[in-house]
């Protein structure tokens, strides 16, 4: 077999990878994409060029041993050696990370220094990295970092009304999804001179306004609090309620930043779940006020692309929700009429590509994320 690259994309409970060959001149060739799921033992979905595939593996629930599982069950597949490269979406960059890296000493260090920047995700990309070197030894490693595609944005869009003092240590806005914001433009090259809006919606969510393949603004900022209503974390809040519940409400740092990356949202505004589809079918008054300001968070900040981009050509659904709920596109849709968001909704109950009519204003379009074909077209070209 051609030489493989394993590009990784970890979340807080699962772990989605994407397995391809390498041929030289072209690019990465899909042989299976899929997820590992489960704290209580492994489970591996996958596609691949050999069909379907679901397989349960025995209780060995830690990073290294999942990804051991991973990489056996690959060689195995595919009667293939380990991979020769392997791709990591990390998610904070920091300052420093205007594009992928080739993983050395150094740059584990510096991405282990930006875990505060990103305590729910840096952990989880940080333990794969350090469990592929113990188990792949000579293959090459890249860190593909979900800031860098939002790098190059510079004031007004980048700044916060903070002390310059703070903003010399590194505070500012830098944006987050730019590996799927990457993969949309990659897949809409007939987009390219034109205004679009891209909701990655699931259980982070972000937007980002795009044109000429170019990221000009986006919702989230610092951090992964920012921007939109999220699963479990609140996004943009009034920072007096956080000094609120420090000062007056017994909350120590460490409940705060547990309440914020866990409780809030979707979930703490139903007070049932962070599940979009499960408030979506639910019945209670609760979940259906969650949905509402969801839906009425993405509009209001489409509208605030929209003025960046000085108009909008194009509105893309992306993510987990982004995809598959189509009653979340509808509400957004509609707060949007005025801009022209027209909807047909045999199209967009049946997720298909292109949810407006031909008479719309604006397309209305859904396309798949593949944040893993990114990883691992960045991983080839540096590892060549």
């Amino acid at each position: 077999m051609s030489d493989t690259v394993l590009a990784l994309n970890a979340g807080s409970s699962s772990l989605k990878f994407g397995y391809y060959s390498l041929q030289h001149g072209n690019a990465p060739r899909e042989l299976a994409h899929g997820q590992l799921e489960g704290k209580d033992g492994v489970t591996i979905s996958a596609r691949s060029v050999k069909g379907t595939q679901n397989v349960s593996l025995p209780l060995r629930a830690d990073d290294g041993a999942r990804l051991e599982e991973l990489i056996a069950w690959l060689a195995d597949t595919f009667d293939a050696p380990v991979p020769c490269s392997i791709g990591h979406r990390v998610v904070h960059g920091g300052p420093d990370f205007a594009g992928p890296a080739v993983i050395t000493p150094d740059v584990r260090t510096a991405i282990d220094r930006l875990t505060p920047l990103a305590p729910l995700h840096q952990p989880p990309a940080l333990a794969l990295i350090d469990a592929a070197s113990a188990i792949c030894p000579r293959a090459q490693q890249v860190a593909c970092f979900d800031t860098s595609f939002h790098h190059h944005l510079t004031p007004p869009v980048s700044r916060y009304g903070i002390p310059r003092a703070w903003e010399e240590k590194g505070l500012r806005r830098y944006g987050f999804h730019g590996l799927s914001y990457e993969s949309i433009v990659s897949q809409l090259p007939e987009q390219h001179e034109r205004r679009m809006v891209v909701a990655h919606l699931g259980s982070g969510a972000s937007l980002c306004a795009i044109t000429k393949g170019r990221s000009c603004d986006t919702t989230m900022g610092f951090s992964a609090l920012d921007g939109l209503v999220m699963s479990t974390r609140p996004g943009a809040i009034d920072p007096g309620i956080l000094l609120y519940m420090l000062r007056h409400d017994g909350m120590n740092v460490a409940e705060l930043e547990e309440a914020l990356y866990r409780e809030s949202g979707l979930k703490g505004v139903s007070g049932l779940s962070g599940d979009v589809q499960e408030l979506v079918e639910s019945d209670r008054k609760d979940a259906a006020e969650a949905i509402q300001l969801f839906t009425f968070r993405i509009a209001r900040e489409v509208a605030a692309m929209t003025n960046t981009l000085q108009g909008i050509d194009t509105l893309v659904f992306t993510g987990g929700v982004g995809e598959n709920a189509p009653e979340i596109r509808t509400a957004v849709c509609q707060r949007l009429a005025w801009l022209g968001t027209e909807i047909d909704e045999v199209e967009n109950r049946n997720n298909a590509t292109r949810l407006s009519p031909d008479t719309s204003p604006v397309d209305v379009l859904l396309v798949k994320t593949d944040e893993e074909q990114v990883i691992a077209a960045h991983t080839a070209k540096l590892t060549a």
